[in-house]
């Protein structure tokens, strides 16, 4: 009964607080909507090294061709959201489209595991003794296997020496993971811009996900055990009956009316590893940035009994942290103290103090409040 229940609130303020706003199916073709607005698009396929095929969408300049040599900018999406999301507040506010119009050659990517890059050369995420080795990643493996693999088939595409980058979320905190663990990569970057870039989560605001955080382990034993390793893929609704199963059987109404509400509205969004939420967990419990806690296996893995921490004084990159003081899941202290060890770092806050961690994206007014701002770094620097 209590794995039942904590999974349940687990899922359910996962999924609240998740980065996805306006994401949907018709938004998945994220090339036809780009031709759709006026503007030119390509769609490329970037093979990871462990297999993963990753969905690149680029918008190569504006409505009208220049012939002008244009800085690539990669940006990367938050969790269960996808690259479509910096194109979706339409061509006037999204941050995509403007960026285009100032002269960057914008590349919208999309990590192992959402819609449009759930492939992979040999596993397949639908076949029930293949999904738990396709899903077996978290933002560890977007950052040091997913992100590299972008950058480089954006570089030599373009023949680009370095590029900028935008990161929600999610897109954040790969960002960090990449650069701490492969430092060689911040010469790569003219600029970065981590718009509530998640790392640090000591001071973590959500009192409700940071209880639950105390049991993630025993959450994600009981999932995984049930064949839940994805959420909010396109078997959604097969994946979670198992659970709603469980919840029948313990005479659990409340867990199964929490399932049914949030079933149906989510299940057209584009999908994560139920590991990636549990990595974030973990670190939330412990309030430590470090990689996945395999527990007694840790010796193993990494020949020591705790995960490695993440070293962000390893990150030299010019990066630019966007913060809010109404974020749920970043705290203003925990941007503050990452930006003080991070050597070419600096911070912005928002200017509307109930500025959300998804008004990033989703905000009527997040044209005046960070398009704009960051449209003109991009443009003085590139």
């Amino acid at each position: 009964m209590l794995g039942v229940l904590s999974l349940v609130i687990f899922v359910a303020g996962s999924l609240a607080a998740s980065d996805v706003g306006s994401a949907g199916k018709k938004l998945y073709k994220t090339h036809e909507a780009i031709i759709s607005a006026g503007y030119p698009a390509e769609t490329h396929d970037v093979l990871t090294k462990d297999g993963y095929i990753l969905e690149l969408v680029r918008i190569p300049h504006g409505k009208n061709p220049d012939g002008k040599v244009r800085p690539p900018v990669l940006m990367m999406h938050g969790l269960s959201d996808y690259g479509g999301t910096y194109i979706a507040l339409g061509t006037k506010d999204s941050l995509a489209y403007n960026l285009v119009d100032i002269g960057a050659d914008v590349w919208l990517g999309n990590a192992r595991g959402v819609a449009n890059s759930r492939r992979h050369v040999s596993l397949d995420p639908d076949n029930e003794d293949q999904k738990h080795d396709f899903f077996d990643f978290t933002f560890h493996e977007i950052g040091t296997i997913d992100l590299p693999a972008m950058i480089d088939y954006i570089l030599k595409t373009t023949g680009q020496e370095k590029l900028h980058y935008v990161g929600h979320s999610q897109g954040g905190t790969v960002f960090l993971v990449l650069n701490s663990m492969l430092p060689e990569y911040n010469d790569k970057f003219k600029s970065a811009h981590l718009l509530a870039g998640v790392g640090y989560q000591n001071n973590f605001p959500n009192k409700v996900l940071r209880a639950t955080a105390m049991t993630v382990d025993l959450i994600y034993s009981f999932a995984t055990n049930r064949g839940l390793v994805e959420l909010i893929g396109p078997n959604w609704g097969d994946q979670i009956s198992e659970i709603e199963t469980q919840a029948s059987s313990v005479g659990s109404r409340t867990a199964n009316g929490i399932l049914d509400n949030i079933i149906n509205p989510k299940k057209l969004l584009p999908g994560a590893a139920l590991k990636q939420y549990a990595h974030y967990g973990q670190n939330i419990r412990d309030k430590k940035f470090r990689q996945w806690n395999y527990g007694l296996k840790n010796l193993a893995k990494y020949g020591r009994l705790t995960p490695p921490e993440y070293d962000l004084t390893k990150i030299t990159a010019d990066v630019t942290m966007h913060y809010t003081v109404s974020d749920t899941l970043l705290d203003e202290k925990d941007v503050l103290s990452m930006a003080k060890i991070m050597p070419s770092a600096t911070v912005r806050k928002i200017a509307r103090e109930t500025f959300t961690h998804t008004d990033f994206v989703n905000a009527e007014d997040a044209k005046q409040l960070v398009v704009d701002f960051i449209v003109k770094a991009i443009a003085e620097s590139k």
